[in-house]
């Protein structure tokens, strides 16, 4: 199976302290990959790291056979590249719309100048409404950003990264903050929106990873602790010490 992205003994000091030591994963295409580990094993760090907005102290990123390590946000996203954010990422002042809309005019906007984007105007509209109508998002697509509740929120992140068609889809916490219906809807889009693509998640509740995850690395103390499917990471003893064996 084609491996989309291979982060290479990777190391990130922060003025003298070390997040992460030597990691090494593979993410396999089609395959949903979570990350699971205590507060300030380093997973956000590695996000930030693999989509450019830091750079690692020593080891490489390979994202389709291509180093992306010292590359910048902007040339990593339209290598195909997505990824949402703990903290909700959206234009507050836009419409629902508006928003869905950039992230359309995003994917295609490197390829084409203004006045053919004119000309393809109805084909952005409806790439739009396509999107909107797949994250259920229809009834609230004049509402403001600002005035969606918290959980609607989070389903139009979800939507802008998968507005621009990615080869790999990167979550980083996507159900935090949601009360369990909302957790269970967002587990469902998530399921359906990411069927076939591949997929990296940085997440914390265990029911999530264990429903979603056909393969899971665990982080520890900025070093992989372990990697394996659902059964093998709950079996595993270092992994039940270090944390699946805490509340």
């Amino acid at each position: 199976m084609k491996t989309v992205l291979r982060i290479d003994n990777l190391y990130k000091d922060f003025a003298g302290l070390r997040v992460l030591s030597g990691i090494t994963i593979d993410v396999l295409e089609g395959e949903r990959h979570v990350i699971i580990g205590p507060n300030g094993a380093g997973k956000t760090t590695l996000f930030n790291i693999i989509t450019g907005l830091y750079r690692p102290t020593k080891g490489r990123i390979y994202f389709l056979d291509k180093d992306i390590t010292a590359a910048p946000p902007q040339k990593i996203a339209r290598l195909g590249l997505s990824r949402s954010f703990q903290i909700i990422n959206v234009f507050p002042r836009m419409t629902v719309y508006e928003n869905v809309r950039n992230a359309i005019v995003s994917k295609v906007n490197h390829r084409l100048n203004c006045m053919m984007l004119l000309g393809r105007n109805k084909t952005i509209a409806r790439e739009t409404e396509h999107v909107i109508d797949l994250f259920a998002l229809k009834e609230v697509k004049d509402v403001a950003a600002a005035d969606l509740s918290y959980g609607t929120q989070r389903h139009l992140e979800l939507s802008l990264a998968l507005a621009r068609d990615p080869v790999l889809i990167m979550l980083d916490e996507p159900t935090a903050g949601l009360n369990s219906e909302e957790c269970r809807n967002a587990v469902q889009l998530i399921r359906q929106v990411t069927e076939g693509k591949t997929l990296v998640m940085v997440e914390h509740d265990m029911d999530v990873v264990f429903n979603l995850a056909d393969r899971i690395t665990v982080l520890s103390g900025g070093t992989v602790l372990a990697t394996g499917s659902p059964d093998e990471i709950r079996e595993n003893n270092q992994v039940k010490r270090a944390y699946l064996g805490r509340k």
